[in-house]
C-alpha cells in the first residue's frame, strides 16, 4: 500500500507546483494565472515517501532543526533528480540558470529556502494525516 502514499504525495506536489507557479504569473500581471509544471515531477514528488522514517525519528526535535534538515534534504532531492534527467536527456525540467545570482548548476536555488522549510513543516502534517487515515 505504499503506493498509494507515493501517489498521494506525487499529486500533492503536483497541485503545490501549480499554485505556486499560478501565483507568481499573478505576480507578474499576467491575469491568466498560467501554471506550469512537468510529468517528470510526480515521481521526484511522490519521492516524499522516503522522508516519512525520518520524519517517525526527529518529529519530536525543535521545528527550526527539522525545517533546516527538511530544506537540505529537497535541495539534495532536487539536485540529484534534476541532475540525473539531464544527464540521461540532456535537460532538467527545471533550469535556474540566470533567474538568480543563488542558483547551483541551474539545479537548486538557494533564494527558495523558506519555501522549502515550509514545505518540509507542511510535509510532516501531511505523513501525520496519511498514518490516522491510512495505516499503511
Amino acid at each position: 500500500m505504499k503506493y498509494i502514499r507515493f501517489i498521494i504525495y506525487g499529486l500533492l506536489g503536483w497541485a503545490l507546483e501549480i499554485t505556486y507557479t499560478g501565483m507568481g504569473s499573478a505576480l507578474r500581471g499576467d491575469l491568466r494565472l498560467v501554471a506550469v509544471t512537468c510529468l517528470w515531477m510526480f515521481p521526484i514528488y511522490g519521492l516524499a515517501i522516503v522522508m516519512e522514517p525520518l520524519h517517525d525519528r526527529m518529529r519530536w526535535w525543535p521545528w527550526l532543526l527539522r525545517g533546516i534538515i527538511w530544506v537540505l534534504l529537497i535541495w539534495t532531492i532536487e539536485y540529484s533528480t534534476g541532475g540525473i534527467i539531464r544527464l540521461v536527456t540532456g535537460v532538467s525540467p527545471w533550469d535556474y540558470t540566470g533567474h538568480t545570482r543563488w542558483e547551483i548548476d541551474g539545479l537548486i536555488r538557494l533564494d527558495m529556502a523558506p519555501l522549502w522549510f515550509v514545505t518540509g513543516l507542511l510535509f510532516e502534517r501531511v505523513h501525520d494525516l496519511l498514518d490516522r487515515r491510512l495505516r499503511v
